[in-house]
C-alpha cells in the first residue's frame, strides 16, 4: 500500500524533527527517566498540534486530547490534566528545543542550497530583536521597566531573493541591551554581509569586525561624531544624497558613510565596511533589512506568542522555540510539496487537514477551483428590466434626431 495512504499528514509534518535523534539526546540526559505517561517526544507533539491549532491555554490542550480521538491515536495518550502539562513545560529544558531548531534550521538551508545554488546561501544576514511583553507581577524574573517586564527574541535571518528563512535564534530577558548578543550573532563567513540597526551600535566591535574582515552595514546614531576623510562623488539622478569615507568616534578602522532618505523623507545615514558595493545597492539592501520585521509581525500573528502557557522561564522559552520550530515545519512541508501559495495558506491547510492521509491533504492542496465566476450574475428580472430600459433610450433617441414629438407611455 502506498505510505502516502496511511500516513497522516501531521506525522509527514513532523518528520524532519527526527524523533528517534531527538529521543537519544532525551535518554543521555535522562530526562523521562521516572516520566510514564506524558514523555518528551509526545509533549512535544502535543504542543507542535497547539501551535497549529493555535490553542491559548494549557486548559484548551488538556480538553482537546480528552475529546478528540485523532490526536489521542496521534499521541498515544487518551487525557493529560492541565496541571500535568504545567509541570512539564517548567520542566524540559529549553536546550532540548534549541536542538530540534537547529537541526531543523539545517535542513531549511540544506533545502534553499539545493534549489538555488550554494553560491547564494548566507550572503546577507540580517540581525535585529522582538520584544514580547508580559505583565510585570505575574514574570518577576523578566522585569526590564518599572511596570513591564518581558523577553527578547534575538534573531538573525538568511535574505536571499526576496526570502526570509531563520538561522540562528536567542531568547533572553528583556532588560539586556541588543548590543551583548551581537557577537553570538554574527558569524565569521567572511562572504556574508550582516545587516543590523542601531540597537547594535558598538565602536569596539565594530573595528575588531573590520581587522578581521566581517563585513557589516548599519545606522549610526544622530549623536555620534563623524570625522571624514574623503568625500566621494554621487551621482545626482540617484537617491543618493552623500557619500564619504569617514573614521567613526574612537574607531580605528575607516568606514564608508551613504546618505539617503527613506520613504516620509527623513534623513537615513548608513555606515559599511564594503568597498566594493555600490552606494545605490547599499541603500537598497538597508532597505530591505525590513524583511526581518515583517518576519516578526507574521510570527506573533499566525503562532502563539503572546498568550504564554506558564510563567516561569522555561515555560515561555520552551513555547517560543516549539513556535520557531512550527514555522520552520512550515516551511519544510512548503518546500516539500513545491506549494507556490503563501506560508500562511500553508499552516491553514496543514491545521485543516492534520489527521487526514497524506494524499488526500496534496489532493486538496492542488485542488482547482469547480468553475471560475465572472462575477454576480444578473437576474432574469433584472436582465428584462435593463432591455426595456436600452429600448426605449433608442427610441427616444430616434424621436429626438427626426424632430417628432412624442409621448412616453409606462
Amino acid at each position: 500500500m502506498d505510505k502516502n495512504n496511511t500516513k497522516s499528514v501531521f506525522k509527514e509534518y513532523i518528520q524532519p524533527t527526527e524523533m528517534k535523534v531527538i529521543s537519544k539526546i532525551i535518554d543521555q540526559l535522562k530526562i523521562d527517566k521516572y516520566v510514564k505517561k506524558l514523555d518528551s517526544l509526545t509533549f512535544t507533539k502535543l504542543f507542535i498540534y497547539a501551535q497549529l491549532k493555535q490553542l491559548s491555554s494549557l486548559k484548551e490542550i488538556s480538553f482537546k486530547v480528552r475529546h478528540k480521538k485523532k490526536l489521542q491515536k496521534e499521541l498515544g495518550l487518551k487525557s493529560i490534566s492541565k496541571s500535568q502539562l504545567s509541570r512539564k513545560l517548567s520542566d524540559l529544558p529549553p536546550e532540548i528545543f534549541q536542538a530540534i531548531l537547529r537541526h531543523l534550521i539545517q535542513q531549511i538551508h540544506q533545502e534553499i542550497g539545493e534549489e538555488k545554488g550554494s553560491e547564494l546561501l548566507e550572503k546577507i544576514h540580517l540581525i535585529d530583536s522582538t520584544t514580547i511583553s508580559f505583565c510585570l507581577s505575574q514574570y518577576r524574573w523578566a522585569d526590564f521597566r518599572n511596570t513591564k517586564a518581558g523577553v527578547k527574541i534575538h534573531t538573525r535571518v538568511v535574505f536571499c531573493d526576496g526570502e526570509v528563512t531563520p538561522d540562528k535564534i536567542i531568547v533572553t530577558p528583556a532588560r539586556p541591551a541588543d548590543r551583548t548578543q551581537l557577537d553570538a550573532l554574527m558569524v565569521t563567513e567572511k562572504d556574508a554581509l550582516h545587516v543590523f540597526d542601531r540597537g547594535y551600535f558598538d565602536f569596539q566591535k565594530f573595528d575588531d569586525y573590520c581587522q578581521n574582515n566581517i563585513r557589516f552595514c548599519t545606522r549610526i546614531k544622530e549623536n555620534t561624531i563623524i570625522q571624514v576623510i574623503e568625500e566621494l562623488p554621487v551621482d545626482p539622478e540617484s537617491t543618493i544624497l552623500r557619500e564619504a569615507v569617514v573614521k567613526l568616534g574612537k574607531m580605528k578602522f575607516p568606514v564608508r558613510l551613504i546618505e539617503t532618505q527613506d520613504s516620509q523623507g527623513n534623513l537615513i545615514r548608513i555606515i559599511i565596511n564594503d568597498a566594493k558595493m555600490s552606494a545605490q545597492e547599499i541603500s537598497d539592501l538597508y532597505r530591505n533589512r525590513w524583511q526581518i520585521e515583517l518576519f516578526f509581525k507574521w510570527m506573533k500573528q499566525h503562532l502563539v506568542f503572546k498568550k504564554c502557557y506558564g510563567k516561569s522561564s522555561n515555560a515561555v522559552y520552551n513555547q517560543i522555540y516549539i513556535a520557531m520550530i512550527t514555522f520552520c515545519l512550515t516551511l519544510l512541508m512548503k518546500k516539500k510539496v513545491c506549494y507556490q501559495g503563501s506560508l500562511l495558506e500553508m499552516l491553514e491547510f496543514i491545521g485543516v487537514y492534520w489527521s487526514s492521509c497524506f494524499s488526500t491533504f496534496i489532493k486538496e492542496l492542488f485542488k482547482k477551483p469547480n468553475r471560475t465566476s465572472d462575477g454576480r450574475r444578473r437576474l432574469e428580472h433584472e436582465r428584462i428590466f435593463n432591455n426595456i430600459l436600452e429600448q426605449i433610450k433608442r427610441e427616444e433617441t430616434w424621436y429626438l434626431n427626426n424632430d417628432v414629438t412624442y409621448d412616453l407611455i409606462f
